[in-house]
């Protein structure tokens, strides 16, 4: 777009015009030096006010039916300590109209809306327009306040090459999307690439978007293409101002020239995850080809932005997708990579794909964070690899690192099912060396350990000196550790005590904490205290279960006492484990006929009994005689 300069304007427009201002045209980079008049008799306020003009030196114009005439801006050039820009300077010109003709009005404003000398780009910004015009008398003021609206772009220290960004002076700046929307393109008579990127980059770093966004636009329009590095900081500028739509029209400037960077990815991808969700991010990225096998300027960073954005949601499916397409694509994962990765699978309950990005990362000789060991530890012990949890506790204490208290209570968990009651414990020892206080699920961890270890009388023990001296961190769990350890040595009389002290306390008694005594009493050949326990049970309005009549009927089987047998066949709902455990009974005891009767109830209420009660009763039914035919026979003649 050219500027087009009619010199035949100049005497009319002296003879029109009252006073002069000197000014300096570049259109297109050719100077004209010439004088500008206005009139000093004008009244009207709105022709007093200056304005930053861009690309034109007569801009705007109204149309009055088929008369065109010029309304509002001239142009001058102004210089200021060295820097030049060109200011317009508002004035009403009337009945000018009648004295050119529209095909010289259209030169006269055919130029486009602003002007970029050497060393700025020209803005319209109102707020220094009104402190212009209150100077008064139509006086510009060529003062600091009017700096190009981008600021002072010169470095300071020049010699070092160094960007001095306490130099940027601030500038009126409306982050408002309609005025941002309202971009105008500039003349630039600066053609140099790297010069116009550098000043895009220091116009976004100084968060001057609608300034950055501008000379982007200008350079754009003038083919002149910035570099990717100033690209990305103006997209980091706008997506920090909420500009989405904006930041992608520069996006897909790059994608066209392909100079987008794996940073740019990033960054956008990001965005769109933050403001229209993950999914969105997500749809993206396959449409930018990240799943695909062609190459792509994808690096490292942006998958890992990517696994970021599925871990958001728990998707570890896609999570597992896009570290497949990275090893295809001969991306080496990083120590964010290795961690992302573990925390989504052990979030989302994938321990085994927890432990193979583990093994990578070991086999990569990649050193993870301890928070992210500690993640792997959980993962191994409830995979029960209680070997590769403690080979990583060890190599945590080798490295320095402390492992918290879930790390070690879950180590010693491990151990404790695996039967390694000895590890545990000296794991227990290291953590309480650590700075960690044993808690109720570190003490319930031992107890387990010791009772899968049938060291029956230690669990015991230790739960004695737990209620000792950490009795406010006794809960019905560790009680009921307890109570089956009693159960298995048939101690009944500890078993009772123990009944008697939980319900003493503010714990709630279940039934599994009955049944355990109850156990311990039938292990005892203690029938009459299992069945004073059951009563209490009843008057304590806790509800037995099968377990707990099974238990009964067993005790009192084996002291025949079948009226107490028979009284609770007739109190609980047709069960058809309490019947085979009853008929069993008999069968043992010689009571065949009673097993009969009450076989045959069993069948009448639709019961079906098991195969051990079948063979018990075909084996003892008795067998009934089977009549002999008698034969005549004649006697001989």
């Amino acid at each position: 777009m050219s500027f087009v300069h009619n010199s035949t304007l100049v005497p009319v427009m002296r003879e029109v015009l009252g006073n002069s201002i000197s000014g300096n045209f570049k259109p297109n980079g050719f100077a004209y030096q010439d004088s500008l008049y206005v009139s000093s008799t004008c009244g009207d306020r709105a022709c007093r006010r200056s304005y930053n003009c861009g690309l034109c030196a007569i801009s705007s114009m109204k149309m009055n039916r088929s008369i065109m005439r010029i309304c509002e801006h001239n142009l001058a050039s102004v210089s200021v300590k060295g820097y030049s820009w060109l200011r317009c300077v508002n004035m009403k010109i009337p009945k000018l109209s009648s004295i050119y003709s529209s095909s010289e009005m259209v030169n006269l404003v055919a130029v486009s809306n602003s002007v970029a000398g050497n060393t700025s780009v020209l803005v319209s910004e109102e707020s220094e327009e009104s402190d212009c015009i209150r100077k008064g008398n139509d006086e510009i003021d060529y003062s600091d306040n009017f700096m190009p609206p981008w600021g002072n772009l010169i470095d300071q220290d020049t010699d070092k090459g160094t960007e001095a960004e306490s130099t940027l002076q601030p500038a009126v700046l409306s982050t408002n999307e309609d005025t941002i929307n309202e971009t105008r393109i500039h003349l630039l008579d600066e053609r140099d690439e790297e010069e116009l990127s550098r000043r895009i980059l220091m116009l976004s770093r100084s968060s001057k978007v609608r300034s950055a966004l501008e000379l982007f636009r200008s350079m754009e329009y003038s083919g002149i293409q910035p570099n990717a590095h100033a690209c990305n900081s103006l997209i980091s500028c706008l997506l920090r101002k909420k500009l989405l739509d904006h930041a992608m029209s520069v996006f897909q400037f790059m994608m066209r020239n392909k100079i987008s960077t794996g940073h740019t990815y990033t960054l956008v991808l990001k965005a769109v995850a933050d403001i229209q969700g993950c999914d969105s991010s997500l749809d993206m990225f396959v449409k930018l080809g990240g799943f695909s096998r062609e190459n792509n300027d994808f690096d490292v960073i942006v998958y890992n932005t990517m696994i970021s954005v599925c871990g958001r949601i728990n998707n570890w499916v896609e999570t597992e997708r896009i570290w497949r397409v990275m090893k295809e694509k001969d991306h080496h994962g990083t120590e964010v990579t290795y961690s992302l990765l573990i925390s989504i699978f052990v979030r989302c309950c994938q321990n085994e794909l927890a432990l193979d990005a583990y093994r990578e990362m070991d086999q990569n000789g990649i050193k993870l964070r301890g928070d992210t060991l500690q993640a792997v530890i959980g993962a191994c012990t409830k995979e029960g690899k209680w070997e590769l949890a403690l080979n990583i506790f060890q190599h945590m204490l080798n490295r320095g690192l402390k492992p918290n208290r879930i790390a070690c209570n879950a180590l010693i968990n491990s151990l404790g099912k695996s039967g390694e009651v000895k590890l545990a414990f000296k794991v227990f020892e290291i953590a309480k060396s650590l700075g960690h206080m044993p808690d109720t699920y570190t003490w319930n961890a031992l107890l387990n350990g010791l009772y899968r270890a049938n060291q029956y009388a230690d669990a015991i023990q230790l739960f004695e000196n737990i209620r000792r001296e950490q009795s406010s961190q006794i809960n019905e769990h560790l009680y009921n550790t307890a109570l089956m350890s009693c159960q298995k040595l048939g101690l009944w009389d500890k078993a009772v005590q123990l009944l008697w002290q939980l319900e003493a306390s503010e714990l709630t008694v279940s039934t599994t904490s009955y049944n355990l005594v109850i156990g311990a009493c039938e292990v005892a050949r203690k029938p009459k205290v299992a069945l004073q326990v059951y009563e209490h049970m009843a008057e304590q309005q806790c509800a037995p279960d099968t377990f707990t009549y099974l238990s009964i009927i067993r005790s009192c089987i084996w002291a025949s006492l079948w009226d107490e047998v028979e009284e609770i066949l007739v109190q609980v709902k047709p069960d058809v484990s309490l019947y085979n455990a009853v008929i069993h009974g008999m069968c043992l005891n010689g009571k065949v006929e009673s097993a009969k009767k009450l076989y045959m109830k069993m069948r009448r209420r639709g019961l079906k009994p098991d195969g051990k009660t079948r063979a018990l009763m075909l084996q003892n039914l008795r067998k009934f005689p089977v009549k002999r035919r008698r034969y005549y026979t004649r006697p001989r003649r």
